[in-house]
């Protein structure tokens, strides 16, 4: 038998940056799955390593979406709320 196997990305490099930079909770949950993909190829289990690749994925974006919601808020709080306060523009 000659087969090939499937490139499965692991999204490792992707999970380690949103951890170190993003949401560290969900970049940890996203590692860990990104580390089963290699080991679920080389086991012959190509739909596991498939299903632990996207997980991976999609820990590793919705780190990226909750710390990009949280930079955002931050600064419509900043600069709606306190913005005239932190100007000097306020009457004692």
């Amino acid at each position: 038998m000659n087969a090939t196997t499937p490139q499965i990305p692991n999204h490792l490099v992707w999970s380690i940056l949103t951890t170190l930079f993003c949401c560290l909770p969900l970049g940890i949950v996203s590692i860990v799955f990104a580390a089963q993909v290699n080991g679920k190829v080389a086991a012959g289990d190509i739909a596991g390593a498939r299903e632990a690749s996207d997980k991976a994925k999609k820990f590793a974006m919705w780190s990226a979406i909750v710390t990009i919601s949280i930079i955002v808020l931050y600064a419509i709080f900043v600069f709606a709320i306190g913005g005239p306060s932190m100007l000097g523009n306020s009457n004692y």
